[in-house]
């Protein structure tokens, strides 16, 4: 049908126009709604993505990586959000299980988030595949998977287990004659004996004794026999069980009166700072103990601005535990993506743009936490299997009256190491 003038020619014009300012002024400020209208000043479009972890799990289970990503949402969105833009987090357990862990990814991509962000899964292979269809980052996974290191979308913030057994090796290798590895009976398990191998190697040390552990173990007293036998007067028994770690080492404490005591270690995540204090401090079983970490001793003043947002955004929350390195994997993990986005100077917030940011060679500065992380082609080492890993530092820590302290000062960097695994 013909449209008539009247149609065309409304005869108020300025009350139309008028009209549409307001409408557009109000869209501006609807936080869930149109994004920011040029010229106006507007409120800009928020920032949805997701964090997961294992939470009430007969295993290992990570409550405090979901708790540390809603609390640094308030913490951002208390001083101006995201280069402006609102922070939520959405959080997902994933159980434990692979087909939960893939049940995450769907709901992320349902959701339409911009990016998974400081998530721990063992799960990594199932829950990639949705993202990577979807073209969804995956940022500052916890780094326990192969997974984490291969998939062109994940952009890892530390050398995960491969660096962390690697490094346990070297530091074992200078004071142990010998090496008993305790290690979950998992696929991510199986990978970690060639991987404390090649420290040990550095020290001109033989292969350690691996010793396989049911993950949801309840009593160790076999393996523990078994690693105390190997180890004897001189050597060293090396632990890498998660949650299950202090209760391998208290049927090892119940055996060890039996056999000649070997010196005891394990690395970052399966034992910190909150596990030294639950155990009696300076008093803990632990004292001497070697541990081998991917960032600071949790009292390094490099952590500040994480517990001060912690204490004020997430006091009294008993799930987020500072020392924990999932908690601060985390940290790390949301201070790459505030740069990240803050890189952007203004533009869209997606998924395809923060790729683009990460993969044309954004630099991110962790306050020391880490090296400067990028992610290009060139930024990776020449390690097999793991073409994703751009951080190869640990830091080697051991108990001392109840406090994990350095061993020495800085990182070191085990590129060289991983690269002949």
């Amino acid at each position: 049908m013909p449209v008539s003038r009247r149609t065309a020619l409304p005869r108020h014009p300025f009350k139309t126009a008028a009209l549409s300012a307001c409408a557009a002024a109000v869209c501006a400020t609807l936080i869930s709604g149109c994004g920011v209208i040029p010229g106006t000043g507007g409120a800009k479009s928020p920032i949805t993505v997701m964090t997961w972890a294992p939470e009430k799990t007969k295993a290992t289970n990570k409550p405090g990586v979901p708790a540390m990503a809603q609390a640094f949402a308030r913490w951002a969105n208390a001083h101006g959000g995201l280069d402006g833009h609102e922070l939520k987090v959405i959080t997902c357990n994933d159980e434990n299980d692979s087909v939960a862990a893939a049940d995450c990814a769907r709901r992320a991509v349902d959701e339409k988030v911009a990016a998974v962000v400081g998530s721990y899964s063992q799960y990594a292979g199932s829950a990639l595949s949705p993202l990577e269809v979807a073209g969804i980052p995956y940022i500052g996974g916890y780094g326990i998977t192969d997974e984490e290191f291969t998939s062109a979308l994940s952009y890892p913030v530390n050398g995960g287990q491969a660096a962390l057994l690697a490094g346990n090796g070297r530091q074992l290798a200078r004071s142990c004659e010998r090496v008993s590895l305790v290690r979950p009976d998992t696929i991510a398990g199986d990978d970690l004996p060639k991987l404390l191998n090649s420290g040990l190697a550095e020290g001109r040390r033989g292969k350690a004794r691996d010793i396989r552990a049911p993950e949801d173990g309840t009593d160790f007293t076999f393996q523990a026999e078994q690693a105390l036998k190997h180890a004897g007067s001189g050597g060293c028994v090396t632990a890498a069980l998660g949650d299950r770690t202090d209760t391998f080492y208290d049927s090892f404490r119940r055996t060890e009166d039996l056999y000649a005591k070997p010196r005891i270690s394990s690395v970052l995540g399966s034992v910190d700072q909150s596990l030294i204090d639950r155990t009696g401090g300076s008093d803990s079983p632990y004292e001497g103990a070697y541990v081998t970490g991917w960032y600071p001793a949790a009292n390094d003043p490099r952590w500040d601005q994480m517990r001060s947002a912690v204490r004020e955004q997430a006091f009294g929350d008993n799930r987020i535990d500072p020392t924990d390195a999932g908690v601060q994997t985390t940290w790390i993990a949301y201070t790459v993506l505030k740069q990240a986005v803050e890189s952007l100077d203004g533009g869209e917030v997606s998924a395809r743009t923060l790729r683009r940011a990460f993969d044309q060679g954004l630099r991110v500065s962790t306050g020391g936490l880490t090296p400067t992380l990028s992610w290009r082609f060139e930024d990776t080492i020449a390690v097999g299997g793991y073409p994703r890993l751009i951080n190869p530092d640990v830091t080697f820590q051991v108990v001392r009256e109840g406090r994990l302290v350095p061993v020495r000062r800085g990182f070191v960097n085990m590129a060289k190491t991983l690269e002949r695994v």
